[in-house]
């Protein structure tokens, strides 16, 4: 069996390929080398990329059987999610690779702001010995802003503490509760930047955070005040920062980030940093070896998970977030109805309800929605479904859907049923659930109809007028054609007399087969359902 293929394109540290394991077949090449990446991006399954390669909608359509593009990292900026998203292919990163590594570079920024230690060294480096020329300032008992609250934000709190400094903070998302567990006081923006001694920002950069701390947040500061930026180059206006460290408005900056890395020539980041009042550092954020060997590590199992079908708590582009190990059996089982579904629908499918019960509802079952769609159309698109463009796929053909938890599930201990309405205005119900202690996935419910079938490859369904003898006929014809048949139920008539069969046999039914025994059993419904796996 041909291993599935995962390209290296920038140096990783050696525990990321140990972490892949024997099951997959490596190979190496240069991100930044174009045409040598596009080429070995045709038969790649994965590709993990540091911030180097650009992954962008050339790339993506490059790799006709690419699953999931890995950022050993946080920062997504090389990769273009958006045309990920429309061909399928999983974007992760590691979010939280490197935030210790990041919060401890804010806190050596602040203290190198604070005491002047970059300056006395390269003074000192020179062979001067110019005490006076260094004279800083203590942190204790300053105030000290931070813009953002998020998880590097929080560690920071936390690691200032120890400074005896009072902390003070703005994050729109942020609640009072949540400010008050890491003590720190929440302000508008402008009331922050004028009461800080040290402003240190830790925002994503958006639109509406590019740019954020600019000429009219900065004249708002006190001359003395200090600001650092460790998160995402753009987040200070660099031309405006220029002009305020230049006229005396601030005291001073500490940068690891650029709006442009490297800083071009000419351009503002360069002149910020020839300043003396300028601490710089060339983007150093995650450049531990603990953060780089963690990043690598973690994306290396999310590849894993993503080759093996499964879902990845950091996916960037997948709304299924953290899945409870309770909840993880029930996605393969939820795919496969959402197959059986389509299987059985005689019209196109318009809106659909995933209704979850029992104790399943107790979980965050979101990712049900996502297997419930991908089984459902990887049938009716002709583009490779995933979890990730599923949900685009449904939009685009103007599904609705609705995800509904009910606790209550008196015959089964969780329940997952799909109801469809159709174009022709008909619906359509079909209910599995995980049965027993090996938890084997069944379809225990056809619109009025209760069965209990495992699911397997080929399956015939088919509803009749109830009378003696239907098994044996459709029997006999399967027999003749050296078609097994695996399993059988036949479920109860309906207040109409009709009955419901359901079948799993060995092989596919050729039409010509599958038109006689409609014909033969006097069939209003007849349909053969195939189940893939990826």
């Amino acid at each position: 069996m041909t291993k599935p293929v995962v390209l290296i394109a920038e140096e990783l540290s050696p525990a990321t390929v140990d972490a892949l394991g024997p099951d997959f077949e490596i190979r190496q090449v240069d991100g930044t080398d174009r045409g040598a990446l596009l080429a070995a991006l045709t038969d790649a399954n994965a590709v993990l990329i540091r911030s180097a390669t650009k992954m962008d909608v050339e790339a993506i359509g490059a790799a006709p059987v690419l699953k999931v593009i890995a950022r050993a990292g946080v920062g997504l900026d090389n990769v273009d999610i958006k045309a990920a998203t429309t061909a399928g292919v999983m974007v992760v990163n590691a979010p939280t690779s490197n935030i210790i590594s990041a919060a401890e570079l804010t806190i050596g920024h602040i203290l190198s702001l604070a005491r002047r230690i970059p300056a006395a060294h390269a003074s000192l480096a020179q062979g001067q010995w110019k005490r006076s020329s260094f004279s800083g300032v203590e942190l204790f008992e300053k105030t000290v802003g931070i813009v953002g609250l998020g998880r590097i934000g929080a560690l920071i709190a936390e690691r200032l503490r120890a400074f005896g400094v009072r902390v003070v903070g703005f994050d729109p998302y942020v609640t009072p509760s949540r400010a008050q567990q890491l003590q720190v006081e929440l302000l508008p923006l402008d009331e922050l930047l004028r009461q800080s001694d040290f402003v240190t920002v830790h925002m994503p950069k958006t639109p509406e955070t590019t740019g954020m701390i600019g000429t009219e947040q900065l004249a708002a500061m006190k001359d003395t005040a200090y600001v650092v930026n460790v998160a995402r180059g753009g987040l200070i206006d660099e031309e405006a920062l220029y002009a305020a460290l230049t006229t005396g408005e601030i005291a001073g900056a500490g940068l690891d980030v650029f709006s442009a890395e490297p800083p071009a020539p000419d351009s503002a980041a360069a002149r910020l940093v020839s300043l003396p009042n300028v601490v710089v550092t060339p983007h150093l954020g995650a450049s531990t070896e603990e953060a780089q060997e963690k990043a690598g590590v973690s994306v290396a199992r999310s590849v894993r998970l993503a080759l093996e079908g499964d879902l990845v708590p950091d996916a960037v582009n997948v709304a299924g977030g953290i899945i409870d190990p309770f909840v993880r059996p029930g996605i393969a089982l939820v795919e496969k109805l959402g197959q059986f579904f389509t299987g059985l629908a005689r019209a196109a499918l318009t809106s659909l309800d995933i209704e979850v019960r029992g104790e399943l509802a107790a979980y965050d079952v979101s990712v049900y929605r996502l297997a419930a769609l991908k089984g459902v159309l990887a049938n009716i698109v002709s583009e490779n479904v995933s979890y990730v463009n599923a949900p685009l796929f449904a939009e685009q053909r103007g599904i609705e859907t609705r995800l509904i938890v009910e606790p209550e599930s008196p015959l089964y201990r969780n329940i997952t049923i799909l109801r469809g309405t159709l174009s022709d205005g008909s619906t359509l119900t079909v209910a599995g659930t995980l049965a027993g202690t090996r938890m084997v996935p069944k379809v225990v419910g056809i619109n009025d109809y209760e069965i209990e079938v495992s699911f397997e490859r080929h399956h015939i369904v088919m509803r009749y007028a109830d009378r003696p003898g239907i098994v044996a006929i459709y029997g006999k014809r399967l027999g003749d054609a050296g078609i097994n048949i695996e399993s059988l139920q036949v479920a109860h008539p309906d207040a109409s007399g009709r009955a419901l069969s359901v079948l799993t046999v060995d092989s596919p039914v050729p039409d010509a087969l599958l038109d006689e025994m409609r014909e033969a059993v006097g069939a209003d419904l007849f349909h053969q359902i195939e189940i893939t796996e990826d």
